[in-house]
């Protein structure tokens, strides 16, 4: 995962609603060979969520969200050398998560949404993903309101850090996600792309998720399927901020792109293939 200057997270959703590939892969069978070939394309983590998160999405029951995932991920840890990330506000579907093969967690609420995420993460020792958001499922897209939306994420992120350090969780295991689209307008996600710069200076490994986002929409009126090159913008930009880890549907296309931008630009050596 370490031999190139960035890492790309494949991401693989086991839902039939998610805003880009809902249904594509929401069998068993279906997300396990798709996770398989993000693994062939190059994915240095793969991300498993059964649990949508767009814009009006249904709230999914634990148990409906663990008949999802927990088949994907037993099978997927089994078959490829790379880390296995859960996607899930719930402790009890990371746990479950977690038993099965996954190492990293990846909350979308930073643990606001389950108090015991926390002290699960410093129980087990795994590797989190705190990502800023605010509200719940529903209202989290609901008119959100910022007066400075660089300052306000970086410091409810700080909050969130503090939650999970305060309960035992080695800053080293804790990863950050400025959550491009959740609780933000389109122009809250391009003022926040802009200054990540300040998220970068916290300290803390930055992961991106502007993979065919809405906000790339809006500046190219583009349809989710015909955003891929956007999306690249995005990670060109982000990587030249100071990011490192891309959560993304394309996973071959990410990689190429950042194999020749990260040799132009000196953060890796040039060797012919």
């Amino acid at each position: 995962m370490l031999n190139d200057p960035f890492t790309i997270m494949g991401i693989v959703n086991v839902t039939p609603d998610s805003f880009y590939d809902g249904g594509k892969h929401d069998s068993v069978d279906e997300a396990i060979n798709f996770g398989l070939r993000l693994y062939e394309d190059g994915a240095d983590i793969l991300d498993i969520g059964g649990a949508s998160s767009r814009p009006g999405a249904e709230p999914v029951g634990l148990d409906e969200e663990l008949r999802r995932i927990l088949p994907v991920i037993k099978d997927l840890s089994a078959s490829v050398a790379i880390p296995i990330s859960v996607d899930t506000t719930s402790s009890v579907a990371a746990e479950k998560a977690l038993d099965a093969g996954a190492s990293i967690i990846n909350d979308i609420s930073a643990g606001r949404m389950d108090a015991r995420m926390a002290e699960l993460v410093s129980a087990r020792k795994c590797e989190v993903i705190l990502m800023h958001s605010r509200g719940d499922h529903v209202s989290m897209h609901k008119d959100p309101q910022y007066a400075d939306v660089v300052k306000e994420v970086k410091a409810e992120l700080y909050e969130a850090i503090e939650r999970f350090t305060c309960a035992g969780v080695d800053k080293k295991k804790i990863m950050l996600d400025p959550g491009i689209g959740f609780s933000k307008t389109a122009e809250h996600s391009v003022m926040l792309l802009k200054g990540l710069k300040e998220i970068v200076s916290m300290g803390f490994p930055v992961v991106m998720g502007t993979s065919r986002k809405s906000f790339i929409g809006k500046i190219t009126g583009r349809s989710v399927e015909e955003r891929l090159p956007g999306t690249l913008a995005s990670v060109a930009f982000s990587f030249a901020q100071g990011a490192r880890i891309f959560r993304v549907h394309d996973v071959r296309e990410t990689r190429d792109f950042l194999k020749v931008l990260s040799v132009l630009e000196g953060t890796c050596e040039f060797q012919a293939i």
